[in-house]
C-alpha cells in the first residue's frame, strides 16, 4: 500500500519517527540505525505497512533490501514486527545473513527479546530463505580468538554490529593473542 515516504523529520523517539509529509505527521517504527536521524532533516525510507484489526502501522527502512530483510523475518512464525526491527536493528542484515548461514544461534539470542529456542527456530525457517551470496560480506573468521573478542567487546557494551566491525578490521596478520587482538579491536574505535 505504502511503499515509501519522503518527508522532514518532525520528531524521534526510542522506535518511531515522526515524518511530515504535506502537513500530515506520520509515525514510523524504523530500526536503531535510522533513528540517530535529527528533527528537521529531510530523510527518504522504504516502508511495509501492517495492516491489523486495530492498526495500521508503518515501518521505515533506508534500502529496499533491509525491507525485504524485515519481510522475511515476518514469516518466521512466532516473529512479529516489533522483533524483527529488533533483529535488525540490532545485528543488522548482512551479520544476520551470516548468521543463518553459519547457523550461529548464539548471535540471535544478543538480540532482546529472542532467546535459545526462537533463535534455533530463525535459523532452521531461515536457512533456505536467506543465502549469502557472491555480493555479500562474509562475516570474519570466528575461530576461538576472535571468538572471544567479540565477546569481549560485547561485554564492554558494544553492539553486535560494531564488535563485528572492529573484528573485520583486524589484519590478517593479527597475533593469536587475545589481549592483543582486544587492543588492537579497541583502536578501531578511535
Amino acid at each position: 500500500m505504502i511503499a515509501s515516504i519522503r518527508g522532514i523529520v518532525a520528531s524521534n523517539s526510542d522506535d518511531f519517527l515522526v515524518v511530515v509529509l504535506n502537513d500530515i505527521g506520520y509515525k514510523v517504527f524504523v530500526p536503531d540505525s535510522v533513528q540517530a536521524i535529527s528533527s528537521g532533516s529531510e530523510i527518504f525510507l522504504h516502508t511495509h505497512l501492517v495492516v491489523r484489526e486495530d492498526s495500521l502501522t508503518l515501518y521505515g527502512f533506508k534500502t529496499p533490501q533491509e525491507r525485504r530483510l524485515f519481510e522475511t523475518l515476518l514469516t518466521v512464525s512466532g516473529i512479529g514486527p516489533k522483533v524483527a526491527l529488533s533483529i535488525l536493528g540490532t545485528l543488522g542484515g548482512d551479520n544476520l545473513r551470516n548468521a543463518v548461514a553459519s547457523e550461529r544461534a548464539e548471535l540471535l539470542t544478543r538480540v532482546p527479546g529472542i532467546g535459545k529456542k526462537t533463535a534455533q527456530k530463525i535459523l532452521f525457517e531461515l536457512k533456505d530463505k536467506l543465502k549469502v551470496g557472491l555480493d555479500e560480506v562474509p562475516i570474519a573468521a570466528f575461530d576461538d580468538v576472535n571468538s572471544d573478542v567479540f565477546d569481549s567487546l560485547i561485554a564492554l557494551g558494544y553492539s553486535v554490529v560494531e564488535a563485528q566491525s572492529a573484528i573485520q578490521s583486524l589484519p590478517l596478520d593479527a597475533p593469536d593473542d587475545i589481549e592483543e587482538r582486544l587492543r588492537m579491536a579497541l583502536q578501531f574505535f578511535g
